[in-house]
């Protein structure tokens, strides 16, 4: 799965925080059970995010996809809690994971390599430094294809 088009994500966004949600990120691409568009949410409220709110976030997403039909093709729709494996999306996500360990998984590679997991060292300038081995490595965040919190590190 990839991060979802910038085009879907103008549509899913105002529908999430409209219901009072956070949207966390959106993910597009071929799943187990074929073309997927996966939506995480997230809210403040102390037990997080409940079956009762994806069920919530779901059947408004479906009807305003429907309507503005941002994706051509059949597909299934998940909404998700971001769960303990949090995917990452934005700059600000990655920032607040600094000090822990990541996946990241690039579109188009650097010098071949598109697979980094590490220590997130840091968030500047586009990139994010990550620790693999005792070599930093910045990956350019405009190239993600996918990237996720491991563990936070004690």
């Amino acid at each position: 799965m990839r991060r979802a088009s910038q085009g879907i994500v103008d549509v899913i966004e105002p529908v999430v925080t409209g219901l009072g949600y956070a949207l966390v990120g959106a993910e597009f691409g071929q799943a187990e059970n074929g073309m997927t568009l996966r939506v995480y949410i997230d809210t403040d409220k102390p037990e997080g995010i409940l079956i009762e709110d994806c069920a919530a976030v779901s059947r408004q997403l479906d009807a305003v996809m429907d309507v503005e039909d941002p994706i051509m093709q059949a597909y299934q729709l998940e909404v998700s809690s971001p769960g303990v494996d949090r995917p990452l999306f934005t700059a600000e996500q990655f920032s607040e994971q600094i000090g822990n360990e990541v996946r990241i998984r690039l579109a188009s590679g650097i010098g071949g390599r598109r697979n980094y997991k590490g220590v997130l060292l840091a968030v500047a300038d586009g990139h994010a430094t990550v620790e693999i081995d005792n070599v930093d490595h910045a990956v350019p965040l405009d190239d993600v294809e996918q990237a996720h919190l491991i563990g936070r590190l004690p």
